[in-house]
């Protein structure tokens, strides 16, 4: 946890897909994310994090539902929504951080 808390205390913004393997949903996003992490390159760090095995972390943010996407910055929670969201949509709010 401690080496995802350097990455999220970064000025550079973290995108995150929190999903899980049984999850429908999260199948339909993840070709959005990968789309939207493309389109991003290296202005944005993007991370998948399976809910199952980081139950934690959906404790500590307040992750009731996936597919929950997020976008860190500076350490903060900047942005935070669940459901599916196409890859332009997501392109478009990681542009605002940069």
């Amino acid at each position: 946890m401690s080496k995802f808390n350097e990455i999220i205390a970064q000025h550079k913004p973290t995108l995150i897909d929190v999903f899980a393997t049984w999850c429908g949903p999260c199948k339909t996003m993840a070709p959005f994310f990968d789309k939207a992490k493309e389109e991003l390159g290296d202005s944005v760090t993007a991370l998948k994090i399976d809910l199952d095995k980081n139950p934690s972390f959906a404790a500590k943010y307040g992750v009731r539902s996936v597919p929950t996407l997020m976008l860190f910055k500076n350490g903060k929670v900047v942005w935070k929504q669940s459901g599916v969201i196409p890859a332009h949509e997501l392109v478009d709010i990681g542009r605002q951080y940069i």
